[in-house]
């Protein structure tokens, strides 16, 4: 249950609502779950004080896009190509996990991502082998008490790609017996390959199988040589592109197919960070803009990087601002104004992820009648002190160990710094034990034996057939 009424008072609020727009210091009252007010001052006798003195009040970051499944191999790849990724991933390790090693990383990828102010995670969950991992992967989401998105994703025998293996028939009783409403905490997305990994027929009975469950769709489009074959163009000679898809990179697609995704309302999801390293090609964040689409944010794989939103930021900005530069310099004209600001991001990382998961009406923003998901980080580190630029803060100086108090849908999950309902040593052999079970079976496996060796394995590369 949540506290009837809380106040966060005295803190610098960054609303992400134009219409009620920032304070260098406010309060923002939570009632029932939800939004109240926000403003300065505010009258509130009876309610918890959470005292954001020295610190930036703003709403929870929303991840468009991860596979939480992968946790327990935390940076095992991230010595790792996109080609390695296929081969030790999805050819490879995926194969040996049981239904309880799914539910063990779903519940530490998503408590790690709340403890990082992340309060609204889409899990692209794309290794469920049998009906048992995708109740196990939901178990895991819904015991984090994290805001989620259970997006449905097939096994590892879908991702043998070209795949000519339907999606599981199984997301059908998923949708039943856990989302039959929309109005939950946990709700349900279908996350589809796509013409990029499956063959023609498949991706066509695939989105009439979303579309009749009447869950959104996540596709990954330009992911390196497998976004070159103009997939969004098919899918719009199809018919199958419309508002209620979000494309995951779309790095490597061409311009023309960036302004079908705005022609027909789709969102996007840059994952800056797994795309620099894995060799996706270059973030399409000002190609999205180019094209009038505002793409939010997502962490992708912590198999390979880290976890938090403000890596992922930081990554974000500094990559089209470097890109921008040199646009500029081939032209030999100086960049006069920078055209990505730091509140632009920090925008993709809230209101932007909320209407990629379609639920910009309850999150994203600080506006009263919406849910309560709210985070404080601290500014009272050296590193931020003097508080100056609020955004360029988040960005630039922030991480994870500053955020301080974490609001779900009104009830306080993390207040001083801690998850409030968090077992951290049973957490943390949970995990390890799942660990050590899945490269212990490695070294069964020729292919994938090395895996126990220390982050010493890299994979033979997948070549893709395209």
């Amino acid at each position: 249950m949540s506290q009837q009424r809380t106040i966060i008072s005295g803190g610098a609020v960054l609303s992400m609502d134009a219409a009620i727009g920032d304070f260098d210091r406010a309060d923002v009252l939570v009632e029932d779950g939800r939004i109240a007010a926000v403003g300065p001052d505010l009258e509130a006798p009876d309610a918890l004080v959470v005292d954001a003195t020295d610190a930036i009040v703003l709403p929870g970051f929303v991840d468009t896009h991860r596979h939480t499944w992968q946790a327990s191999l935390r940076n095992l790849a991230s010595d790792w190509t996109l080609a390695h990724y296929f081969t030790g991933l999805h050819a490879g390790l995926s194969g040996l996990f049981r239904p309880e090693d799914t539910h063990a990383a779903n519940l530490i990828g998503t408590l790690e991502a709340l403890d990082s102010g992340i309060t609204t995670l889409l899990d692209w969950s794309h290794n469920l082998n049998t009906p048992e991992h995708a109740d196990a992967a939901v178990a895991g989401l819904r015991e984090s008490g994290a805001r989620a998105i259970f997006a449905h994703g097939g096994g590892a025998k879908q991702y043998q790609v070209p795949s000519d293996v339907p999606h599981p028939e199984d997301a059908r009783r998923i949708r039943e017996q856990y989302f039959s409403s929309d109005d939950q905490l946990v709700t349900m997305a279908m996350a589809l390959r796509g013409p990029q990994f499956a063959d023609k027929d498949v991706t066509r009975d695939d989105f009439a199988l979303a579309r009749e469950l009447g869950a959104r769709i996540t596709v990954h489009v330009g992911d390196g040589e497998w976004g070159k074959n103009r997939p969004v163009a098919w899918l719009h000679e199809e018919g199958l592109m419309g508002p209620d898809v979000t494309y995951v990179h779309c790095n490597t697609i061409a311009d023309d197919e960036i302004d079908l995704i705005a022609a027909t309302g789709g969102t996007a999801s840059v994952a800056a960070d797994v795309e620099m390293q894995m060799g996706h090609g270059w973030p399409a964040t000002g190609r999205l803009l180019d094209a009038g689409v505002r793409p939010s944010l997502s962490i992708d794989v912590c198999s390979s990087n880290g976890g938090h939103m403000f890596g992922v930021m930081r990554t974000t900005i500094g990559v089209q601002r470097a890109l921008d530069h040199a646009r500029a310099e081939a032209r030999g004209v100086p960049l006069e104004s920078l055209r990505l600001h730091c509140r632009d991001v920090v925008a993709f990382a809230t209101i932007e992820g909320a209407r990629a998961v379609g639920l910009d009406h309850r999150i994203g923003s600080l506006t009263p009648g919406k849910d309560a998901d709210v985070i404080v980080v601290r500014t009272d580190s050296l590193g931020l002190s003097p508080l100056n630029h609020p955004y360029g803060a988040l960005i630039y100086n922030a991480h994870p160990g500053l955020v301080d108090t974490v609001l779900v849908q009104g009830r306080i999950v993390k207040r001083d710094g801690r998850l409030t309902e968090v077992d951290h040593g049973s957490l943390r052999r949970l995990a390890e034990s799942s660990r050590d079970y899945l490269l212990g079976q490695a070294r069964h496996q020729p292919a994938i034996a090395d895996a126990c060796c220390g982050g010493t394995w890299i994979p033979r590369p997948y070549v893709p057939q395209v």
